[in-house]
């Protein structure tokens, strides 16, 4: 096989990145996302590297030139200049607008992409590519990097391997690879999406499919086709495309339906001829010219893309969306002629500068990131009325305590056991959680029992499972079996106090907050999980009623925490993004800064769960209106989030350490009333 420039994969590279970057640029046409499969470029990516990178060591190897070290060296050119200038231009951005949590995790996906292990960081942090929130993470896309760089690691030797022991049978050997990994890619999709998405493994066949065009191609050439052979690559654009729009975020992928764009870009890989259509156009100038920069194309989008989204620059508004592109382009132009062609050339950078160069920022950064965490994520960057209520979530906070736990009932903790005045049971999702971290310490002062049973995201619905919005399996965190066990504990204590709250309009509705005046929560690009009774015979309002009905009969006393207020708006980011750089106009600034949310959009948002708990009615019934700090209170029909002194909210939707305090006073009033009935 003679190996030559191919101007068409360099084409087909452009249209590769075009799908990632309208994908992720969330374009709407007619109230559609375009190109809502356009995350399908990746795996494009992936094949086209199969392919070059298994045809460079193939034709190597034969003329007994390959080096390991030069193949290394080669990729190194290729990957971190690139990636390191990316980085490097992201930090003051971060340093500008990034919480100090939020600053520390994304020095920590930076060094997990420079140590080429962002892939399994991602997962391991619980992030979900699909999930809005992905939005605003600005290194999120080097997940696929690290799937690069980690079959760049191993595939050489494992190819080389096979080429001295096993040479006549190393065709059988790609497909063997291609079959498991494709298998393993179904099963692990429709179990565990997350995991699939991001790992090698699951990812093998994608890039063993351009190994096996590639030794198909070393052993017996690819012939001059003609005729009927000149629809094919016409064939696997319109598979490509179709992936791109038909697509989305519910398809299991990478799966068995992801062969129709691997095949497709197979067939434009294989069957291209320079006298057949599409090799034409993918070979023009203008396809060649993107194909060139989209490695810098992919590197920038994200990160940009992400901060005008954090900084709210391009929010509705075309033109600055149109200047956001332009700067894309800009600096990945930019950066492929000032870094990577320079970094690429031999003869002008000697492997020992260039080594040093990497190494010595590999270095640079990894010691910044270790500095930061000494200093909190450089706390200091912003001002008090910020900091002081920032959220008080474990694995949001890094100064989070956990519960002192002693002693345990059926794995849940039991806080100041035999106290004298019962027991007081607090369950709910991380809603309930903020609050129960800021009333158990008075619970405990005032001689009750507490014993917290907070399942994220997770409304108490006994016989009830929560089934997963993608896989349509039951999440095992929130399922009938666990409610159960929670229902056992709970009626074990006799005459206790039961605190149930949560976000029940999301679990109603199915659909994340849009506050309707720009504020749209960023998981609103996913819909929400959905509660199914065992037996399909009740509804989830019923259920609802029918659980905590169970509880009042069993004589235990309960209190409802009506919906809190969502916001929208992540209200520490927002304020950062509003107020004034210099400290000393804050106090100015925050004397007539109002951000506030419509009343009647949270009576519409709540209407059917304020209708459902308002139904139950008991003796022992006792309820909580968080709305009434916040709502139609200290401005008319506005829900403020803010006053001069204090945040309410630590996100878009979860309160502050102030705000719990506030509603931990409501709660507190309640449960006095229910020691005077005693």
């Amino acid at each position: 096989m003679k190996s030559f420039y191919r101007p068409e994969i360099d084409g087909l590279r452009a249209i590769a990145v075009f799908g990632v970057i309208i994908y992720h640029a969330q374009l709407n046409i007619l109230g559609k996302n375009l190109f809502q499969g356009g995350f399908i470029g990746v795996d494009i990516f992936f094949v086209i590297s199969g392919y070059l990178i298994t045809s460079f060591i193939l034709n190597e190897f034969k003329k007994k030139k390959f080096s390991l070290i030069h193949f290394y060296e080669r990729r190194a050119r290729r990957i971190l200049p690139a990636l390191f200038t990316v980085i490097i231009l992201s930090i003051p951005f971060a340093w500008l607008y990034l919480l100090p949590n939020d600053f520390i995790d994304f020095f920590k996906s930076i060094i997990s992409s420079i140590f080429f292990w962002s892939n399994h960081y991602f997962y391991n942090s619980g992030q979900l590519y699909n999930d809005g929130s992905s939005l605003i993470k600005p290194f999120l896309h080097t997940w696929s990097l690290s799937v690069e760089i980690q079959f760049y690691i191993f595939f050489p030797i494992f190819l080389i391997f096979c080429l001295s022991f096993f040479k006549k049978n190393i065709l059988k050997i790609f497909f063997f690879v291609f079959i498991i990994s494709l298998l393993f890619s179904i099963w692990c999709s429709s179990n565990y999406p997350s995991l699939s998405f991001y790992i090698l493994i699951t990812r093998l066949w994608e890039l063993f499919a351009g190994s096996i065009l590639s030794k198909l191609e070393f052993d017996y050439g690819r012939k001059n086709y003609k005729n009927i052979f000149y629809t094919f690559p016409l064939i696997g654009i319109i598979c490509i495309i179709y992936s791109f729009i038909f697509f989305n975020d519910k398809t299991f992928h990478p799966s068995f339906i992801t062969l129709i764009p691997i095949i497709g870009t197979c067939l434009i890989i294989w069957f291209s001829n320079e006298k057949e259509l599409l090799t034409k156009v993918l070979s023009s100038k203008f396809f060649v010219s993107f194909g060139l920069i989209s490695y810098s194309l992919y590197l920038y989008h994200y990160p940009i893309f992400a901060f005008s989204r954090i900084t709210e620059f391009a929010t509705g508004d075309n033109i600055k969306k149109a200047l956001v592109v332009f700067a894309i382009l800009f600096f990945s132009i930019s950066t492929y002629f000032l870094v990577e062609k320079p970094f690429r050339n031999r003869e002008k950078l000697s492997f020992k500068l260039a080594f040093r160069i990497l190494i010595s920022l590999q270095i640079i950064l990894s010691l910044f990131y270790y500095y930061s965490i000494q200093k909190n994520g450089f706390k200091e960057r912003f001002p008090e009325i910020i900091l002081k209520n920032l959220n008080p979530i474990e694995g949001n906070n890094k100064n989070y305590v956990k519960d002192n736990c002693k002693e345990k009932i059926n794995d849940f903790c039991v806080l100041n056991s035999n106290a004298i005045n019962g027991s007081v049971f607090i369950l709910g999702d991380s809603h309930i959680e903020v609050i129960k971290n800021s009333i158990k310490t008075k619970l405990i002062e005032k001689k009750y029992e507490v014993i917290p049973i907070i399942k994220y995201s997770c409304w108490y619905l006994p016989e009830f499972n929560k089934i997963d919005w993608k896989t349509k399996k039951t999440k095992d965190s929130c399922n009938a079996d666990n409610h159960e066990i929670i229902k056992k504990t709970i009626l074990s204590k006799k005459n206790s106090i039961i605190i149930i709250g949560g976000r029940l309009p999301l679990y109603i509705s199915s659909k994340y907050f849009d506050n309707q005046e720009g504020g749209i929560e960023w998981s609103d690009s996913k819909e929400g999980d959905k509660f199914v009774h065992t037996k399909n015979k009740l509804s989830l309002s019923d259920g609802i009623k029918i659980s905590i009905e169970e509880l009042l009969n069993n004589n235990h006393k309960v209190i409802l925490i009506y919906p809190i207020p969502e916001v929208g708006w992540n209200v520490p980011k927002k304020m950062i993004i509003d107020m004034p750089k210099n400290k000393k106009f804050i106090n100015n600034f925050m004397k007539s800064y109002n951000l506030t949310t419509s009343y009647d959009v949270y009576k519409n948002r709540t209407y059917k769960s304020f209708k459902i708990l308002d139904s139950i009615t008991h003796k022992d019934l006792y309820r909580v209106y968080p709305h009434t700090l916040f709502c139609d209170n200290t401005i008319k029909d506005r829900c403020v989030t803010h006053n001069l002194k204090d945040i309410f909210y630590s996100d878009d939707d979860h309160l502050s350490i102030k705000g719990s305090e506030l509603v931990s006073e409501l709660i507190l009033d309640e449960i006095y009333k229910i020691s005077l009935t005693k």
